[in-house]
């Protein structure tokens, strides 16, 4: 039996894990949003911008390497939308998922013939640990959860207040509605492929100290498409709870039931699936094309 110490860390370790869940999955669902395509190389977006930061902070600082990493990663994404994707526009859904794996696959050899097939180490100054209600927890877990938390406020003044962003909702919801009031949608769907793959950066940077980084890391955008099938793809809120509920769950049925350790995260979107096909937010409109 747990102690109730023991159940507050499983808790923060799962909310920090979600939370980095939550910002791969908040790529997959803009993309999806503006395109309806689903990124299966979304998840070599975060090793990409993982491994990047390892050499970006070695020469500028953590800070700096940060930014710098995550802009070359968003650099990346407007390219792979600007130069491929925009021509497969009309194809079959079953072309756009091969397209998309093959991709993966050709990140994860770039990297490897870059920085080489061994683990390497990302230093963060999130150092040490904190006392919460007695509970010890380790800075680089709260930093994801507060990344995570800036990230959702703003993006939402984003989409909310700013012209680019009303214009994205716009696009995203009737594209030739969208063209026909002069909006560049062209553009604003490669912006939307940059802003995703920064995000994604953003969670393999802070994950980094968790999982150390090596060309594998982006399976983890599988663990954040369930989240993101859960929660009713489409919806950022939805996606943002399915990959906490998956995330909380994960420490838990690792330590209760170790048999069905690693696949945890597939189970549950199963059983919501089984209930509730749909995910538990549905969206409120169908896009228009």
């Amino acid at each position: 039996m747990l102690s109730l110490q023991d159940n507050m860390t499983l808790l923060l370790t799962g909310l920090s894990q979600g939370c980095a869940y939550g910002l791969i999955a908040l790529g997959f669902v803009l993309i999806y949003k503006a395109t309806e395509v689903v990124n299966f190389a979304h998840g070599e977006f975060m090793m990409l911008g993982a491994f990047a930061a390892v050499t970006f902070s070695s020469l500028f600082g953590f800070w700096i390497g940060l930014v710098c990493a995550a802009l070359a990663v968003g650099v990346v994404g407007y390219l792979l939308d600007a130069v491929v994707m925009r021509r497969i526009i009309g194809q079959s859904q079953a072309s756009v998922f091969i397209l998309t794996v093959a991709f993966g696959f050709i990140f994860r050899s770039i990297a490897g013939m870059i920085w080489g097939w061994d683990l390497l180490a990302l230093n963060t100054p999130f150092s040490g640990s904190l006392d919460i209600a007695s509970v010890s927890v380790r800075a680089d877990r709260l930093a994801i959860i507060l990344v995570t938390a800036i990230m959702c406020v703003g993006l939402y003044f984003f989409f909310a207040r700013s012209r680019v962003g009303v214009a994205m909702q716009a696009a995203s919801q009737n594209q030739l509605a969208a063209y026909y009031m002069a909006i560049p949608v062209k553009k604003l769907v490669s912006v939307v492929w940059a802003i995703g793959a920064i995000i994604a950066a953003l969670a393999g940077i802070f994950n980094a100290p968790f999982t150390q980084v090596d060309t594998q890391i982006g399976a983890l955008g599988l663990k954040a498409l369930a989240g993101a099938v859960i929660g009713g793809f489409g919806s950022i809120p939805g996606a943002l709870l399915g990959c906490l509920l998956i995330g909380v769950a994960e420490p838990f049925a690792d330590y209760f039931l170790p048999a069905i350790k690693g696949v945890s995260a597939y189970i549950l979107m199963l059983a919501v699936l089984f209930i509730k096909p749909e995910g538990l937010i549905v969206q409120t409109f169908q896009k228009k094309v």
